[in-house]
């Protein structure tokens, strides 16, 4: 582009032109540039040969050098994030989630890659978050405030502007005494409280949620009392030097159980940030499903899975037909994929299927739809999990001796623990040593499998 623009004469689009061409390497182009590019080099005066030179160089060049621009650039972006995260890790899945705050999918997926590099994110803070996501010390991000539903930028200036100007709140009370009234908007005020913004001032969600209007309608009208130069029966509610009593509303003391609780906390920030249904419970759903989330871009279109995650934003709606079917995303730890529930499988599972079935844990067998851009599942069949039943067993511990073990004994062993599964870890001690075998051979010890084990490793194979 430079070489056309000093040597022939080209503007910036002709020149972005001939890019274009060389790009797609469309000859029937090339050649049309070739002989504007020669007459551009005989008119600035370059001469024609020259111009022939040149261009001889730019059409070879054309076949390599837009995939070598790539690579180039690629691999630039590719070294430079890999800094950043090694680096700067915090500060960078910061800027990460700031730059998805609307695209929630993507979010999900940073958020999780936080928790695998232990980093933790919290939910947004009055107190202390920004109106972005912001880094908190070594290994903590702050939800941004302006991410939260209902929770706009100029409100979030407001909010910030009044702390930083004054201090942190003291509790709710003191929020709702010094923001500005614009802020007490009551669909503000409860997105906040659903998202966690007030826990960090020990405020139990559920509890300020049922009384946060009666406090904001009082604290209004006290507001514009003072403004009018008007004083309450009981003197101020600052303190000061009028009488102590406090006619506030009192904050009672009732939190949410996890599900409701992680329930709003999605509804208004669009994700599970301080826990999530799946949390602990990673391994119990890995050896109950053949893949994750994550793997579905690898499979082939139509094929058969068993997979499972968290039931979110189920819509049952009916068909032209007037069948019922059912349309909700499943989501696990890493990522959230769209699913389908056709009449033919509505009218065996639809029962499983209804508003109550979100943010339930849900084991689906599926097949994987690739015709769209993003993959789809249509699903088979639907059953419902209950992962606090699913603890985790006492541990098998087998001795056996080093100088047993060859070959044959290890695929005999390793068979005889497929064929058991469950949820009981298995330890190996090996004279001084003890191994630890990998979750997939995590076994359920009631279906008589030492028996087959002790055929197997000798009588004393199982150790107390």
């Amino acid at each position: 582009m430079r070489i056309a623009q000093r040597f022939a004469g080209y503007s910036l689009a002709e020149a972005d032109n001939l890019r274009k061409a060389c790009g797609k390497k469309i000859r029937e182009l090339i050649a049309k540039e070739r002989e504007k590019f020669v007459e551009g080099c005989e008119t600035t005066g370059y001469g024609r040969d020259l111009g022939t030179a040149w261009f001889d160089i730019i059409e070879p060049f054309a076949d390599y050098a837009f995939n070598k621009s790539h690579s180039y650039g690629y691999g630039f972006v590719a070294y430079q994030t890999a800094f950043l995260k090694a680096n700067y890790a915090v500060e960078y899945l910061s800027c990460l989630l700031t730059s998805v705050k609307t695209n929630l999918d993507k979010a999900a997926i940073y958020l999780n890659e936080c928790r695998t590099l232990g980093i933790t994110v919290r939910v947004p803070d009055v107190n202390r978050s920004w109106s972005d996501f912001a880094p908190d010390g070594e290994r903590t991000i702050l939800f941004g405030l302006s991410a939260v539903r209902n929770v706009g930028e100029a409100l979030v200036e407001l909010i910030v502007a009044e702390r930083e100007g004054n201090g942190p709140f003291a509790d709710f009370y003191d929020f709702a005494r010094r923001v500005d009234e614009k802020v007490l908007n009551k669909r503000t005020v409860e997105s906040l409280i659903k998202a966690g913004g007030f826990d960090s001032m020990g405020h139990p969600r559920q509890g300020l949620l049922s009384v946060f209007e009666q406090i904001i309608d009082q604290t209004v009208a006290r507001r514009r009392e003072h403004e009018m130069g008007v004083q309450t029966l009981f003197g101020s509610l600052d303190g000061g030097d009028g009488p102590s009593f406090d006619e506030r509303t009192a904050i009672p003391d009732l939190e949410f159980a996890k599900r409701p609780k992680l329930a709003f906390e999605k509804e208004m920030l669009g994700l599970y940030v301080s826990d999530h249904p799946l949390m602990g419970y990673e391994k119990v759903l890995q050896r109950k499903t053949d893949c994750g989330l994550g793997d579905l871009p690898d499979k082939d279109d139509g094929a058969r899975v068993v997979i499972g995650g968290v039931v979110t934003n189920l819509v049952r709606k009916w068909t032209k037909k007037g069948e019922l079917m059912a349309v909700f995303t499943l989501e696990d730890l890493t990522d959230a994929v769209e699913c389908m529930v056709f009449p033919k499988t509505m009218t065996l599972f639809g029962h499983l299927l209804g508003e109550q079935t979100n943010d339930q844990v849900v084991l689906l067998d599926a097949r994987v739809d690739k015709r769209d851009d993003l993959p789809k599942l249509i699903v088979g069949s639907v059953e419902l999990l209950d992962l606090s039943a699913f603890t985790e067993s006492p541990p098998l511990r087998l001795r056996v001796s080093p100088n047993r073990l060859d070959q044959r004994l290890l695929g005999e062993l390793k068979s005889t623990l497929v064929e058991h599964p469950g949820d009981a870890p298995v330890f190996i001690q090996l004279a001084e040593r003890t191994v630890r075998l990998p979750d997939q051979f995590s076994v359920d010890t009631s279906n008589g499998l030492v028996g087959e084990l002790r055929a197997l490793l000798g009588e004393d194979c199982v150790a107390v």
